[in-house]
């Protein structure tokens, strides 16, 4: 009778914690779907019967009339923003308000990415991005080149290869394998100063690694959510995000390049040589460094917080931190751009032929050779690459947290008061729904590098257009990633024509399983020599 009791009181316990918690929202007017005890609105993802993306579409098109909704992740309470000019307020006009993203790990028990940029709060954050933001101008970006066209050279003798040996004329390729490989590579030779294969060696430490660093399933996707949640369980179980054999290899690496090179005085352009240069306090900030009218329709402009000159002696774990956060952005975002971007050209034959088009023009002016401003100056190349990244953002939604008590006014019409954002509590920005919403993008789920054009681009509303983030807290790679996949798209389209084939998934249907986007059943087409 006495255990009878106990299990009653709990119960009865968890039902009172449960109706408190879940009245957040309901009782200023704030519409949320309803939510299961404990679990709150995340039992699609835990039980993984919808992808991310379509539990973000899902709770954008729920409530149309809504300035914002609720959502509980658990028991955790977070905001999704759908009107646009609230969007521009809480991410630049407000900024102060939100500064910081959640904690998806403790700096403590994972200072790799909890020392990094994207997690750092505060003046921290500031200061480390003012340190950082003269490594990611065009003028750094241009002395890259070389590398990631060497990259791309290496892809294309495999493929050939691979031609060479099918005897069919054609090869059925994984191009998540490829564009992987491909990222790898290069975030290797511009970020590590490594010369790395993984076209020819798919297996090499590098690799390995990496793709345990980034590759975000099913037991990461909780430990994500379980750190925003439930902070305190998460830090006394002491659960790493990394493995320890990955912070090891990240460690001992950046270590031992940055002793190398100071002892045989190498200088090589590239992102261990930033690191090193901002440790000793020599990176600048150029003239001219904003929006570069040559960098691209989706740059990001740098916004005065990461323009200051910062006087600050960083350790070695926050530059090691730096280089972990690189490597993954690099390794798993771009190759998600990538991946996308040949699924639609394979899928839209006539864009990839005018854009073949364009790369013979450039190839004819330019005698085979091209630079940082020639591709970047690709006209029709940039309409499909920002096309390409309005229909699969690799980084679906984007997050901030309040620091200070914040007023975001009335959910709605109806609503008879404002709803005060408390300190500590959440918001996302739900990058995908926005891309997908016809009243900004029509016919959104097109594929149509024409919404890119001269004559189109100045109809896209501001805000509406958000792949690389919102804000003085938006991507600081955005040129980086935008000449490697304009790179690797130029000297595949220059060889090779893309095409469906058997096992190409149509239409595209997301993985379930995976926090980053997938699609189900892989992402296979056909390659053949141009002709």
């Amino acid at each position: 009778m006495l255990l009878y009791l106990w299990i009653l009181a709990v119960i009865a316990a968890i039902y009172l914690y449960c109706r408190q918690i879940y009245s957040r929202f309901s009782k200023y007017g704030v519409k949320n779907p309803k939510p299961l005890p404990l679990l709150g609105n995340m039992s699609s993802i835990i039980f993984r019967t919808k992808s991310f993306v379509d539990v973000v579409d899902e709770l954008y098109n729920k409530f149309p009339e809504e300035r914002f909704v609720g959502n509980f992740e658990f028991v955790k309470p977070v905001l999704l923003i759908r009107d646009i000019e609230l969007i521009k307020k809480v991410t630049v006009k407000d900024f102060e308000y939100f500064l910081d993203h959640r904690s998806f790990v403790s700096e403590d028990i994972d200072p790799f990415f909890g020392r990094n940029l994207f997690s750092l709060k505060g003046q921290e954050w500031k200061d480390m991005r003012s340190t950082l933001s003269p490594a990611f101008t065009s003028s750094k970006m241009k002395h890259m080149l070389p590398f990631i066209v060497e990259v791309g050279n290496q892809m294309v003798i495999s493929l050939d290869q691979q031609l060479k040996e099918s005897k069919r004329g054609y090869i059925d390729i994984e191009t998540k394998d490829l564009a992987t490989y491909y990222a790898n590579d290069v975030i290797a030779s511009c970020a590590f100063g490594l010369k790395v294969d993984s076209h020819l060696e798919p297996q090499n430490q590098f690799y390995k690694m990496g793709y345990k660093a980034s590759n975000f399933g099913f037991a990461a996707i909780l430990k994500f959510f379980g750190y925003s949640s439930f902070p305190f369980l998460m830090k006394l179980m002491k659960l790493n995000l990394f493995p320890e054999d990955v912070t090891n290899f990240f460690q001992h690496l950046v270590l031992s390049t940055m002793k190398d090179r100071e002892v045989h005085n190498i200088l090589r352009p590239d992102m261990i040589h930033l690191l090193m240069e901002a440790k000793k306090g020599q990176l600048v900030h150029e003239e001219n460094s904003g929006k570069d009218a040559d960098a691209g329709f989706a740059t990001v402009e740098e916004s005065n917080v990461g323009k200051k000159t910062i006087d600050r002696a960083w350790s070695d774990v926050d530059l090691i931190a730096q280089a972990v956060l690189f490597f993954i952005a690099g390794f798993e975002t771009v190759s998600t751009a990538m991946t996308f971007l040949l699924y639609e050209l394979a899928l839209n034959p006539d864009v990839q032929e005018r854009l073949a088009e364009e790369v013979r023009e450039h190839e004819k002016k330019s005698g085979g050779k091209f630079d940082y401003n020639s591709i970047q100056n690709m006209v029709y190349m940039d309409m499909v690459v920002s096309e390409s990244l309005r229909l699969w953002p690799p980084a679906v939604a984007t997050d901030r947290i309040c620091t200070k008590d914040y007023n975001l006014g009335r959910p709605n019409d109806k609503a008879t008061q404002d709803f005060i954002l408390k300190k500590g509590e959440g918001l996302n920005v739900p990058v995908a729904a926005i891309h997908r919403d016809p009243n900004y993008f029509p016919n959104p789920k097109k594929f149509d590098p024409e919404r890119f054009s001269e004559e189109n681009k100045h109809m896209i509303q501001p805000f509406t257009y958000l792949p690389f983030g919102l804000g003085p807290r938006n991507c600081i790679g955005s040129r980086f990633a935008l000449c490697e996949v304009k790179v690797m798209v130029y000297q595949l389209i220059q060889r090779y024509e893309l095409m469906p084939c058997e096992r190409t998934t149509i239409p595209c249907e997301l993985a379930k399983d995976n926090f980053n986007l997938r699609i189900k059943g892989g992402h296979w087409l056909r390659l053949k020599p141009r002709v």
